[in-house]
């Protein structure tokens, strides 16, 4: 049973496209990812389903709701997490969740039972009394999640909600979203980071300057790039400007992309295409530090589809 069903939505602004046409659907109890570079839209289509942005055209439906013709009852039936931190500085973790609390039409008799509950969830209980402004980054994130969890949403919409956190609070977001979803809470997760989308959702909506490029589940996805190997070689030393080229020039590579300091490879003969590469990296007077040869990920169907990297 669909919980979300998104139709045709469009968001223009002057003469760009900034959602262009986009439709799927996200089942009852689905973690589903939206995966996509900074700038692809994905922050105006949660803008839209959470009513807080109108369309151009094109409609939405959370549980029957529609966001053009009913946003309050939609309202009633989501939970937000932004990017921005949406908590007083000055203020405790506890009256903060008690403002919100109230501004979400939270019971009283229910109030204090909930925020307890929540803070044990994200494992800030013990803190509730501390001001926000001397929390740590990855506490005020995980607090800004219980602040999307107080209504008892059908639906959380988390946009990239670890932004700037340490990895350890990483984890313990991502951790604590896997458990809800397990416990039957529909997510819809939007992030640039391939290694979330891939721990979290199953299901998973590539997304492009304003377009849907690609839907499916993980493994169909991987079928994109075909029966293709990921090569990542570590180097040691300074890589030079113009070996993307000429790495490209050897048999069975496809793709390739620098970083900082490595070499990622897609290649149709991984290993049978290594040698050839280490020793043009040789001659090169490249050196190696380590090699991996992996099945293809989330990020190269990206570079595949797009020919161009996540962050980029």
């Amino acid at each position: 049973m669909d919980l979300v069903e998104i139709k045709g939505l469009t968001k223009i602004y002057g003469s760009r496209k900034a959602v262009d046409n986009v439709s799927f659907t996200i089942e009852k109890g689905e973690a589903f990812g939206l995966l996509g570079p900074n700038g692809a839209g994905k922050t105006t289509l949660v803008s839209m389903l959470s009513c807080l942005l109108k369309p151009t055209s094109g409609d939405a439906f959370i549980d029957g709701a529609s966001i053009t013709r009913d946003p309050m009852e939609v309202k009633k039936k989501i939970g937000v997490v932004p990017q921005e931190i949406s908590l007083y500085g000055q203020l405790t973790a506890l009256e903060n969740l008690n403002f919100w609390a109230q501004m979400y039409d939270v019971p009283p008799r229910e109030r204090a039972k909930r925020i307890e509950s929540l803070l044990e969830l994200v494992g800030l209980a013990d803190r509730k009394r501390d001001r926000i402004d001397r929390y740590s980054g990855g506490m005020k994130r995980r607090i800004n999640i219980v602040v999307g969890l107080l209504p008892n949403p059908e639906l959380l919409i988390l946009d990239e909600p670890t932004v700037g956190v340490d990895p350890q609070s990483r984890t313990a977001i991502l951790e604590t979203l896997k458990r809800l979803n397990q416990e039957g809470l529909t997510i819809l997760y939007t992030s640039h980071y391939m290694e979330e989308v891939e721990f979290l959702c199953p299901r998973v909506g590539i997304m492009d300057l304003g377009k849907i490029i690609a839907l499916g589940t993980q493994g169909e996805l991987r079928l994109l790039v075909g029966e293709k190997d990921s090569l990542r070689i570590y180097t040691q030393t300074l890589i030079p400007m113009n070996i993307k080229e000429e790495i490209a020039q050897i048999e069975g590579v496809s793709e390739v992309r620098i970083g900082e300091n490595f070499i990622g490879v897609l290649s149709s003969r991984g290993r049978r295409t290594l040698p050839a590469i280490l020793d043009l990296l040789h001659d090169r007077e490249v050196k190696v530090k380590s090699v991996e040869i992996k099945e293809p990920n989330l990020e190269n169907v990206f570079l595949h589809l797009t020919g161009k990297e996540l962050r980029e």
